[in-house]
């Protein structure tokens, strides 16, 4: 039976990937993303409560990725990250309950919702520490999958860290945002030297959503939450050191003042998704970066060509 899931956040970092991996599985895959260009029929803002009922209401399940993703966005505006991270949610949850076809929602949190913990690898039931307000956002999306399941709902929580892979992604984001700078040779700045985290490539947490989807469709229940997360904690310094090597570049290392709404370290056990999933990632972070130093390689040179041939049409 050909199956209809609805993804939200569909051009992002997972939501691209997912969606390509689901069609190529032969699902029926419903794209949503209000930074879709005006012409694409999946050009949507989740805060659309109407339409989003209406959608929810025609699939079998719901990969829920849409949000405001960056932790500075939420500092920035409070209230449009609380729209999208938490009415949003709710409203696709109650269409979810309420729909004949009873869809499993898969819910994309973060590790965010720990904050600061003291000990690591985190495992997913340390105690929640939100530090911002996407944090908090994220946490409250999380009760709301959890008060929903108790009233029949079925569901996967799944908690993301330091995703990288994809020329696609924000610009800013730290691991993009440093290989850019490594190939074109100007200084990479780092905001907490020393802080630590777990970089995970995205096609490797693609491949575990896409085993939680298959769980939640042979089984027909819930899952605990779970990391998909390496185990293995890098310095931002130790990152940019080692992507500057794999870029052979002579950039400098410049040290900048960390922000007080950032969480300083994390490193995510990963045990539980070996173990209901049989999941483990696959590539390394320096295979990662690799891979994405020579995606970015390619745009760049497309970048300088244009710029060269401005040039020239104007002499």
């Amino acid at each position: 039976m050909l199956k209809r899931i609805l993804v939200t956040g569909a051009r992002g970092l997972i939501g691209t990937e997912v969606s390509r991996l689901l069609s190529s599985r032969h699902c029926h895959v419903t794209q949503v993303d209000r930074n879709f260009d005006l012409c694409h029929p999946g050009k949507v803002d989740t805060r659309n409560h109407e339409l989003m009922h209406s959608l929810v209401q025609e699939v079998d399940g719901v990969i829920h990725l849409a949000a405001i993703s960056r932790v500075v966005w939420g500092e920035q505006d409070p209230k449009q990250c609380w729209e999208v991270n938490v009415d949003a949610t709710k409203n696709i949850v109650e269409a979810a309950l309420e729909s004949a076809r009873r869809p499993w929602v898969v819910f994309a949190s973060s590790r965010e919702v720990y904050g600061q913990q003291q000990i690591l690898p985190v495992v997913e039931d340390a105690p929640f520490g939100a530090m911002n307000v996407y944090a908090k956002s994220k946490v409250a999306g999380e009760e709301i999958i959890q008060e929903a399941t108790q009233k029949g709902l079925v569901s996967s929580i799944v908690r993301f860290s330091n995703v990288f892979g994809s020329p696609y992604d924000h610009i800013d984001r730290v691991i993009p945002a440093f290989c850019r700078a490594a190939l074109r040779n100007t200084p990479l700045r780092i905001d907490g030297f020393n802080h630590v985290f777990d970089f995970t490539y995205h096609k490797d947490v693609c491949e575990g959503v896409l085993e939680v989807v298959r769980q939640l469709e042979n089984n027909s229940s819930s899952l605990p939450p779970i990391h998909f997360t390496t185990g293995r904690g890098l310095t931002l310094s130790e990152a940019a050191t080692l992507i500057c090597e794999l870029a052979n570049s002579n950039s400098s290392v410049e040290e900048g003042v960390p922000r007080s709404f950032d969480v300083a370290k994390f490193v995510g056990d990963n045990a539980r998704a070996f173990e209901l999933l049989r999941w483990r990632p696959k590539t390394s972070f320096e295979e990662g970066v690799k891979s994405l130093l020579n995606l970015l390689k390619k745009e760049i040179e497309f970048e300088n060509s244009q710029s060269h041939s401005r040039l020239s049409s104007t002499l």
